[in-house]
């Protein structure tokens, strides 16, 4: 008898199972510097809907489930999220978008101080890639993990992304500029979170195609969802300031083109992605829930 895949279950387990690996692969706050490290747990372990970890584990699945796999993929759930605390520390400095809320609870600058935030978000990016450096697999697996990370995190990819955004304050983009912000800003990471649970789980090059057409649109969607909630949603729901988007006059999908129009196209980015999986069959299951998780937000 087939069983049928629980995706409540699913995601319990591997929630659970990313909070015991950050907690693992952390350095403890009893370490020297105390203070430091103990902010960067702050920033890592105060909870969050934990997305990218969530689709290293999918996308893992998808492989032939050799030995090994779940520790390889332990330590990419636990970089990239890494490289994910310290953008949202950094992106909360008063130097960038200056807020005091983050997953309801104060920003780490509030917490601690400038400076310490400053170093936690430095100290999280190089643990990333020393977790990633250090993981018991094949060398090549190993450099291909760390050179995909890698490629997302910076100028090419979520940095510039940044950079993008700040610039773009005050000032008029067309949807195909605001495409490519998203796409660099928050759709590098979820897709680099997909790319590295396929890689850990040793795809082939068509099923990779695969995946990166689902992460393209799930990226996508997922901003679209976040332009949406900030202008419909309040602070508590959200966990961080609403309405920062629009006060600080940045262009969103619901400014350019409507909140009809953006609701419309999450629906769609949704649909192509979960289509993009059909060659998984029922292996995709997980990452097609997590499409549907990502465009339910707030409903």
């Amino acid at each position: 008898m087939t069983t049928v895949f629980q995706f409540q279950e699913w995601l319990n387990a591997h929630s659970a199972r990313t909070e015991l690996a950050l907690d693992a692969l952390l350095d403890s706050d009893q370490i020297i510097p105390n203070r430091l490290h103990e902010a960067m747990r702050y920033a890592a372990q105060g909870g969050g809907k934990r997305i990218r970890p969530l689709l290293v584990y999918a996308a893992g699945a998808l492989g032939d489930g050799s030995a090994g796999t779940l520790e390889v993929l332990d330590a990419a759930a636990v970089a990239i999220e890494c490289i994910h605390a310290y953008s949202l520390v950094h992106d909360d400095l008063p130097c960038m978008d200056d807020d005091d809320l983050r997953r309801g609870r104060p920003t780490v600058h509030r917490a601690y101080d400038e400076a310490t935030a400053l170093l936690v978000g430095d100290a999280l990016q190089t643990r990333a890639f020393e977790i990633l450096a250090n993981t018991n697999c094949d060398a090549d697996v190993r450099l291909l993990m760390i050179s995909t990370l890698a490629a997302a995190s910076g100028s090419r990819g979520m940095a510039g992304g940044q950079a993008i955004d700040l610039e773009s304050v005050g000032k008029s983009l067309d949807l195909a500029g605001l495409k490519q912000m998203h796409a660099m800003k928050t759709g590098a990471l979820l897709s680099c979170a997909v790319k590295l649970g396929g890689i850990a789980a040793n795809l082939d090059p068509a099923q990779m195609i695969c995946l990166d057409r689902y992460s393209q649109a799930l990226g996508l969607a997922f901003q679209i969802i976040d332009d949406i909630l900030d202008a419909t949603a309040d602070s508590q729901t959200l966990g961080k300031t609403a309405g920062k988007d629009a006060a600080n006059d940045k262009p969103t999908y619901v400014t350019l083109m409507g909140l009809d129009y953006a609701q419309k196209q999450a629906r769609q980015l949704q649909a192509e992605g979960i289509a993009s999986l059909e060659i998984f069959a029922s292996q995709g299951q997980a990452l097609k829930d997590l499409a549907l998780l990502v465009v339910n937000r707030g409903k």
